[in-house]
């Protein structure tokens, strides 16, 4: 009876591994390597699949593609400045066989173009341009400072976290938008449907504009932020902890004076049609 039992395990791994083994089989790795100038541009076309891109030193670009299928190939070019990644999709290609996994390692100040159907796409600790264009992929920017940062999705959530000094332009049909820690000279937010929410200091002589239509937009900001608010909203509500009558929100106690007196003052303007306003002290 032993024997049996010993004999049923060892055919039962058997055919696990075996299905592990072609669960994988159907997956290739491929690298690429290019050498690039500073301020050179790494634009990826990737329908189906995560791309994620972190710095790396030197002045190479490092690309890994896990392709899930042979549905799949990737075509690759260098000229001058630019280097393309594209994702091919051959005949009988679906948004499961087709997907293809980018892990990418470029010089800290190249700029990047991301183009995506789904993802998600995360992007950090670079010094270049981020352009990002996705249908329903989760969009993630952090750790970025002294750059433009535009990104345009449909339906995709949008997570922004510690940009400093930023040019930030996001458009959005109805995913969510959060910014944590999101300042600059200009930081404009759209959406029709999707919720906003911004967590921060608002900067300092910026203009931050966030206006969804039917979405609620949820703010926190430092009781003694420097900034000049305007709140509408035509059938929502706005709910506000500071007295948006004076418009101008100053420090109420001059004997306790913090780091943001004396900064130049922040436009804040904060828009819904029929969204609901809320705009907190932290």
């Amino acid at each position: 009876m032993k024997t049996i039992n010993r004999r049923s395990v060892k055919l039962a791994l058997i055919v696990v591994v075996s299905a592990g083994a072609t669960l994988v089989a159907g997956e290739t790795k491929k690298e690429f390597r290019f050498t690039v100038r500073p301020g050179s541009t790494v634009s990826i076309v990737n329908p189906y699949g995560p791309i994620s891109l972190k710095p790396a030193v030197g002045n190479q670009v490092l690309v890994t593609v896990t392709l899930h299928s042979d549905k799949v190939e990737v075509s690759h070019e260098q000229s001058g400045k630019r280097v393309e990644l594209r994702s091919q999709l051959l005949p009988g290609a679906d948004q499961t066989s087709g997907i293809a996994e980018y892990a990418v390692f470029i010089p800290s100040t190249t700029n990047v173009n991301l183009h995506a159907n789904t993802g998600p796409l995360r992007v950090e600790k670079l010094h270049g341009d981020v352009i990002v264009e996705a249908v329903s992929a989760l969009v993630e920017v952090r750790d970025i400072n002294n750059v433009h940062v535009h990104i345009k999705t449909m339906n995709g959530p949008i997570t922004l976290s510690n940009i400093h000094q930023g040019h930030v332009e996001v458009t959005s049909i109805s995913g969510d938008v959060n910014l944590n820690s999101v300042s600059g000279p200009l930081v404009q937010v759209n959406s029709s449907s999707g919720k906003i929410r911004y967590d921060g200091d608002f900067g300092a002589g910026g203009d931050y504009s966030l206006t969804s239509h039917t979405g609620d937009i949820d703010a926190v900001a430092p009781a003694e932020a420097p900034i000049d608010v305007t709140a509408q909203t035509v059938r929502g509500k706005v709910d506000s902890d500071f007295d948006l009558e004076a418009k101008r929100i100053v420090p109420r106690d001059d004997n306790n004076k913090s780091s943001f007196l004396g900064k130049a003052w922040s436009l804040v303007k904060l828009r819904s049609f029929s969204g609901k306003i809320h705009l907190r002290k932290r």
